[in-house]
C-alpha cells in the first residue's frame, strides 16, 4: 500500500464537490480485471491524463455495500442466466465521506448502465415507509420479497479525466461477508471506465497497451458464487477459472464478455 500512495501524491486531486458534475446515472461501463501487481504500473501511466479523488487527505475511499436480493435469488439468475434487462438493489455506505445511499442499478438491453438513489444513511435491515416507496417506483419487485443477502466491501480510488465527462474507479481488497463467514481477494483489482458513451481514452488504451482485455462478472455475482456455493454458477465457470488465473499468475489477466 506504501507504494500505491506514494504513487497517489504524484496525481492532482479533486475534490467530492468538484466531481459532482460527472456523476454519470446513466452510462456505459467498461470493465477490466487484473493482479493487484500490475497497480503501479497503471497508476504511473494514467497520472497525466487524470485527477484523483481526495477527501479529508486521503486519496484510498471504504466503501461497505449490502446487496438485496429475494431468497430464490431471482437478481443474481437474471444474471447468470442472460436477461437482458438486470437489476440490482443495494446500500452503499461511503464510510470516509460518512454518506449512504439505497441505491438501484439497472443494466438495460442496449448496455446501459442507469442508477437512482437516494439519501439514507444507515443500512436498512428492514423496509422503512421512504425504501418501500422508492423500490416500488423504481423496480418491478415488491420490498417484502426483498431480504438482505449479501455484504461487498472494498476500497476504491476514484479518477476524473481532466479533458471529458469520464471516471475511473478501481476496487482493491475486495471481501465478501455473510453471516459469520468472510470471504477476501486481496490481490484482485477491479477497474471500471464510466463514460456517457463508449469513446477512446487515455485509460483504455493503457489497458489495451497492457495487454488487459474487457470482461468481468459482476462483485454481486461473483460474490454470491463464491458465498452460495450450492446455487446455480455453470454459465460463469469460464470466467471465475480465468479468475482463478489472475489471483495465482501476475502475468495472466481475465478475458471475457460481460
Amino acid at each position: 500500500m506504501k507504494a500505491i500512495n506514494e504513487i497517489l501524491n504524484t496525481f492532482e486531486p479533486v475534490s467530492l464537490k468538484e466531481i459532482d458534475s460527472v456523476k454519470l446515472m446513466d452510462r456505459t461501463d467498461t470493465k477490466f480485471v487484473f493482479n493487484r501487481s500490475k497497480i503501479p504500473e497503471v497508476l504511473s501511466l494514467i497520472t497525466e491524463f487524470y485527477k484523483v479523488l481526495q477527501i479529508d487527505g486521503k486519496k484510498i475511499s471504504r466503501y461497505k455495500t449490502l446487496y438485496y436480493d429475494t431468497p430464490s435469488f431471482s437478481l443474481y439468475l437474471a444474471h447468470h442466466n442472460g436477461h437482458l434487462n438486470r437489476i440490482k438493489i443495494r446500500h452503499r455506505t461511503y464510510i470516509d465521506s460518512s454518506l449512504g445511499f439505497l441505491e438501484i442499478k439497472l443494466k438495460t438491453n442496449k448496455e446501459r448502465t442507469i442508477k437512482t438513489r437516494i439519501k439514507q444513511k444507515e443500512t436498512p435491515l428492514s423496509w422503512q415507509t421512504s425504501s418501500i416507496e422508492f423500490i416500488e417506483k423504481s423496480t418491478p419487485f415488491s420490498p417484502e420479497a426483498l431480504v438482505p443477502s449479501l455484504w461487498v466491501n472494498y476500497s476504491r480510488l476514484t479518477f476524473v479525466n481532466k479533458q471529458s465527462a469520464e471516471r475511473i474507479t478501481i476496487d482493491l481488497g475486495l471481501e465478501f461477508l455473510k453471516n459469520e463467514g468472510v470471504q477476501g481477494f486481496n490481490e484482485l483489482v477491479i477497474a471500471e471506465v464510466k463514460q456517457e458513451k463508449k469513446k477512446p481514452s487515455p485509460f483504455l488504451k493503457i489497458m489495451k497497451q497492457l495487454h488487459i482485455r474487457e470482461g468481468f462478472i459482476s462483485k454481486y455475482c461473483l460474490g454470491v458464487t463464491v458465498m452460495y456455493p450450492n446455487l446455480k454458477k455453470n454459465n460463469f465457470k469460464s470466467k471465475l477459472l480465468h479468475l482463478n488465473h489472475i489471483l495465482y499468475d501476475s502475468h495472466i489477466s481475465f478475458a471475457s464478455s460481460r
